[in-house]
């Protein structure tokens, strides 16, 4: 029996030497991959390979011991990861010792030490050992480039994992590096080494006293002077080894005493790309330098300025960033300030770039000014005056100036804030003007231009509003135009008045900034807009085009937009005298503080008002659901009745959903006690009755889950009751699907009520407490579920995933993820694509436990890329790319279908589809290549 035993061991330990004899003797790569796969599979040990090697690695010969010492890398390269200390520790001790080998056998034994750096299992302090090791040992330079980038992915794979350990050695490490680097030509050894150098200080390595050596041996690049030679499987370009170098030298103020000479002096060179290339790093550096680094230089960097005029947008950029670094200096004298001495000559530069036809030197030129601008006491009168006119031009650019426009409104706005009367009294007059004769394009029905030119010009009166006095201003002229709309006097439509309203919306967030601007808008806008809504909602004779567009759904949400705006951040007092004016007019119908309030009949929303007049309660909901939770509301229990009274009301579906929120939004609000729960009885009641036949199963859906999420978002016990209620209803035929969609409702952030800047009451957990509390149940409820309701589980599932703290799903995803991938097989576009964003982040965040899965996954999101939505498509080809973060061995067996699949939606008739998919295929062909 004992010897049946022995001849069984010797048996597997033959075919092992076996396949090791091929490798080295019989100059084979084949069996090295053999050997690799049985020790994976734990047919054999490292420990048995190495004995089989015995007399490879002994062999006086130094081409056979580099054969063998290359099979025990390659195989370590394979299996570092079941390495046990113990191990790890005796192989670091073969292999630095021989370092000292043969120049033939160097090569494999860096292959070895660059599987034994990934080691998880590494003792402290032999990370130190081995890089000193190789720093003793190896001429580094004098090594081909593939074992020289080895070398640097040694240096690499420490610095990620063992810092503190490197660090130990102090500049010792620092030197040691230099002195690998010193002499590299490769790009693609250079690539890496940029990035160790900028690790070295980014990560406050010690320089010691090597900082000049560190410099020497990265700025002996610059520039940068490299040709991609063509058909370069590489894909290495001169820009990348440009912006490596850049980063480094820019990264430390250490640098400058070394750097600034070199670049005024490229800068005054003949050479082109050599100008360019010092401007653009003397920018760079502007974001790191300080003062002290600076001062000594400045006068040989402005004279070899003012010689360029080839490079004015370099030029310009590299200004902008000396000013921004001047901000933050201080000068006690006005007279000592730098700038003073060449103000005329940076505002001639810049209004030259204001007007200069590129748009990437316009944009340059709008944030230089706006550094400029703000400099205390810089800018004068007429300098000011200058700025604000090239700003209006730039206000009303075409569409394909789009970014310039954009950049000039914001500049306008941070000006304005500094310099108020320059504004009101060269710009707002000129908006004005603007804004008539707009009105009177819009009377004549003129052309789609003049309209452009219109709302620009509601945008940068918005976007000017940022001080007190212009408000005061421009606030008038945006409501006199609604007035103008109101009273028939232009051919408008929906899209100008929601514009209006987007323009006041953005000032009223300019305002929250100043209380008395805040109160003066809410007091002078919110009236206005009430009244405007009040006449257009009065029944006529003859029924208005015009007072109809105030009534559409777009234009009320609009105007509610504005309402809340303007409600929460008024003070609790401010507040208070407001809600006494407003809650009356809806309730009593007291329009006695509304201008021009001489309606035709009494505004009665509640009492058998007509649709238009209920349709008024959206903006009810604004104001009363941004105010203080500490603010009274009058007549309360009659306004909480009249609303759950109008929620489920089936003739205006928008009414009853907006008396739904606003009754939602009070209860949220309300403090515990007995009148809440005489609401919520009253609530709870109004739901089951109308959730059985009838007309107003909808619309008590709707109050039903308006509730629900009230009551989630503060945590109140009855939540779980409601929530169960419409987790019954994923069953019901006619109310399931939306009853699915439902949970995405409740877990996503709202934009008009129960938010926090409305002052709800948010708990800050309150999407890990619903999952912990439900998430069981809607598993549950699946596996239990018909067929044709499986559905409705799988999308509400969905939804409350996609929205959950990932943190919070990764410990959850082994018995979840299953569930999400039947999900994919759902032929719900929205359950798809839920369930796609729920998937892409853990793919990133949860590599291992995904890759089990890796057949399904693949085959899925595959299918999803051709599918007829376009967002899914665009989903499930971001997975695809999301995917080549699992391990690599993992994905290999697939690389050759999925890029045949992803050939297809290159074609895509989508732009938007085919990016990702360029995208996608490009890391699936980078898949298992060297350095990727």
């Amino acid at each position: 029996m004992a010897a049946a035993a022995a001849v069984e061991a010797a048996a597997p330990m033959g075919a092992l030497w076996g396949l090791v004899h091929d490798f080295v003797v019989g100059q084979q790569e084949g069996p090295a991959d053999q050997v690799a796969a049985d020790v994976k599979s734990g047919n054999y040990t490292v420990l048995q390979v190495v004995e089989a090697l015995g007399s490879s690695l002994e062999n006086p010969e130094p081409r056979t011991r580099a054969r063998g010492i290359q099979l025990l890398s390659q195989v370590l390269l394979h299996c570092h990861t079941l390495l046990l200390e113990k191990e790890v520790v005796h192989l670091i001790l073969f292999y630095e010792n021989r370092l000292k080998d043969h120049h033939l056998v160097i090569p494999s034994v860096l292959q070895g030490l660059k599987a034994l750096s990934l080691c998880v299992a590494l003792p402290p302090g032999l990370a130190v050992s081995v890089l000193k090791a190789i720093f003793q040992e190896v001429h580094v330079q004098s090594l081909p480039q593939v074992d020289r980038h080895t070398v640097y992915n040694i240096i690499t794979n420490f610095m990620r994992t063992r810092e503190e350990e490197l660090k130990s050695l102090g500049a010792d490490f620092t030197f040691g590096f230099i002195q690998v680097m010193d002499g590299e030509k490769d790009p693609r050894n250079l690539l890496v080494a940029f990035r160790i150098v900028h690790d070295l200080i980014s990560r406050d390595y010690s320089l010691g006293p090597f900082v000049e050596e560190l410099f020497e041996v990265t700025s002996c690049y610059f520039p940068i002077d490299f040709t991609p030679p063509p058909n370069d499987p590489h894909g290495i370009q001169r820009e990348d080894l440009i912006l490596s170098l850049r980063a480094v030298l820019a990264s430390t103020p250490r640098f400058a005493e070394f750097l600034l000479p070199l670049l005024i002096e490229k800068v005054d060179s003949e050479v082109l790309s050599a100008k360019l290339d010092s401007l653009q790093t003397l920018n760079a550096c502007c974001a790191v330098y300080g003062q002290k680094e600076l001062k000594d230089f400045l006068p040989s960097l402005w004279a070899s300025i003012r010689r360029e005029s080839s490079q004015r947008r370099t030029i310009l950029e590299m200004l902008l960033g000396f000013l921004k670094l001047q901000q933050k200096w201080s000068y006690e004298d006005k007279d000592q300030r730098p700038l003073n001495g060449f103000k005329d000559q940076l505002c001639s530069l810049v209004f030259m770039a204001l007007t200069d036809p590129s748009t990437q030197l316009q944009l340059v030129g709008i944030r230089t000014l706006t550094v400029l601008g703000a400099q205390p006491d810089l800018l004068s009168s007429e300098d000011l005056e200058l700025a604000v006119g090239h700003l209006y031009r730039l206000s009303f650019l075409k569409e394909d100036s789009q970014s310039c426009r954009v950049a000039a409104l914001e500049a306008s706005g941070t000006l304005a804030a500094l310099y108020p009367v320059a504004f009101s009294s060269h710009l707002v007059p000129k908006l004005a003007e603007e804004l008539r004769v707009g009105e009177s394009n819009l009377t004549n029905g003129d052309e789609p231009t003049q309209c452009s030119r219109h709302l620009c010009c509601l945008q940068a009166l918005s976007a000017v509003s940022t001080h007190p006095s212009i408000v005061k201003e421009t606030l008038p002229l945006l409501l006199q135009h609604l007035w103008q709309v109101n009273r028939g006097n232009m051919v408008a439509q929906s899209s100008d008045v929601i514009a209006v309203c987007q323009s006041l919306r953005q000032m009223a967030e300019k305002c929250q900034q100043d209380p008395e601007s805040c109160w003066y808008f809410h007091q002078t806008a919110i009236p206005c807009l009430l009244a405007l809504a009040v006449q257009a909602s009065m029944p006529e004779k003859e029924p208005s085009v015009l007072r109809k567009v105030l009534l559409e759904d777009e234009v009320l949400a609009a105007m509610v937009s504005v309402i809340g705006t303007a409600t929460t951040h008024l003070s609790p007092e401010l507040a208070a005298q407001s809600v006494t004016h407003i809650v009356p007019l809806f309730l009593d119908g007291n329009v006695s503080f509304l201008p021009e309030n001489s309606f035709l009949s009494r505004f009665q929303p509640f009492q058998d008002g007509s649709s238009g007049q209920r349709r008024l309660i959206a903006l009810l909901m604004a104001f009363v659901c941004s105010l203080p939770r500490n603010v009274e509301i009058p007549q309360l229990n009659q306004l909480m009745r009249e609303l759950l009274e109008l929620s489920c009301c089936h003739s205006c579906p928008f009414s009853s959903t907006a008396a739904a929120k606003c009754f939602a939004g009070l209860l949220n609000k309300h403090p515990a006690g007995q009148q809440l729960d005489e609401f919520l009885q009253l609530a709870v009641d109004k739901v089951e009755a109308g959730l059985g036949s009838g007309p107003c199963r909808s619309q008590a859906f709707t109050l039903l889950l308006w509730v629900t999420k009230a009551l989630v978002l503060r945590y109140h016990p009855l939540s779980s009751c409601l929530t169960a209620r419409l987790m019954g209803l994923l069953s019901d035929p006619e109310l399931g699907p939306a009853a699915a969609d439902g949970f995405s409702l409740l877990m996503s952030d709202c934009t008009d009520v129960l938010t926090r800047a409305g002052h709800a009451e948010v708990r800050i957990m309150f999407r890990q407490r619903f999952f912990t509390d439900n998430v069981p149940a809607l598993v549950q409820g699946f596996h239990a579920a018909p067929q044709d309701v499986k559905p409705n589980y799988l999308k509400g599932l969905s939804h409350v995933l996609n929205r959950l703290p990932k943190p919070v799903l990764l410990p959850e995803l082994p018995t979840l993820l299953s569930l999400l991938l039947e999900a994919l097989s759902c032929p719900d576009c929205v359950v798809q694509l839920s369930t796609l964003s729920c998937l892409q982040p853990l793919l990133l965040e949860a590599p291992q436990v995904m890759s089990l899965h890796v057949d399904t996954l693949v085959t899925k999101f595959l299918n999803l890329s051709s599918s007829p939505s376009m967002a899914v498509r665009i989903a499930a080809l971001q997975c695809m790319h999301a995917l080549t973060r699992l391990p690599t061995p993992v994905l290999l067996p697939y690389k050759p279908q999925v890029i045949r699949a992803l050939a297809k939606p290159l074609d895509d008739k989508k732009r938007l589809v085919r990016k990702e998919a360029v995208s996608a295929r490009g890391e699936w062909f980078l898949l298992g290549s060297p350095g990727s």
